[in-house]
């Protein structure tokens, strides 16, 4: 049996999610629901584990998650989602297509994901200019997610898509070493 990558079927189940949310006009909702399920799955790391583990049955797992999304208040379109994810065994991908689903919803609504790599955490006057600027730079809506990394020592990168601006220190320490060497 051919083995299928787990970003092959993120894809697959969240594409299908999506499908199924544009036909009943309930993209944003589903959005707003994954998120928060998101947001749930976080705070308890054990939450995939178990949902994952081949010695509960499915019944059982169904039974879980009706409880859970009754809880959360999540749609018709997540519920049935979650049950076919339980029906194919499929909980151990359940991070990756939630967060398909997302980059889906931003590209059909042209919004780049970017991630801002900084020193230290930047101000929200800072960060507010920063986003500013990216919207201006690549012409259209930002998400910028912010990561604090101490060993680039100062300025940032910024990457985007498959770019990648790198104003680090870090960066160009090692660019600088690079000439050094006499490499290019």
């Amino acid at each position: 049996m051919k083995k299928v990558s787990k970003s092959k079927i993120a894809t697959t189940y969240a594409l299908a999610l999506y499908e199924v949310a544009a036909a009943k006009k309930a993209v944003n909702k589903v959005c707003d629901d994954i998120k928060k399920l998101q947001l749930e799955i976080s705070k308890d790391a054990n939450f995939i584990k178990y949902l994952a583990n081949p010695l509960w049955g499915n019944e059982a797992k169904i039974e879980a998650l009706h409880a859970v999304s009754k809880k959360m208040n999540l749609g018709l379109e997540i519920q049935n989602c979650l049950n076919i994810i339980a029906e194919n065994g499929r909980f151990a991908e359940l991070k990756e297509i939630l967060q398909e689903f997302v980059h889906i919803y931003h590209q059909k609504n042209n919004v780049i994901e970017v991630e801002v790599q900084s020193a230290q955490s930047l101000s929200s006057t800072q960060a507010k200019k920063l986003e500013v600027t990216l919207e201006k730079k690549l012409n259209q809506q930002v998400l910028v997610s912010y990561v604090v990394k101490p060993e680039i020592i100062g300025g940032l990168k910024v990457k985007y898509g498959s770019n990648m601006i790198d104003d680090s220190i870090l960066g160009k320490l090692n660019r600088i070493e690079q000439v050094m060497k006499g490499g290019q």
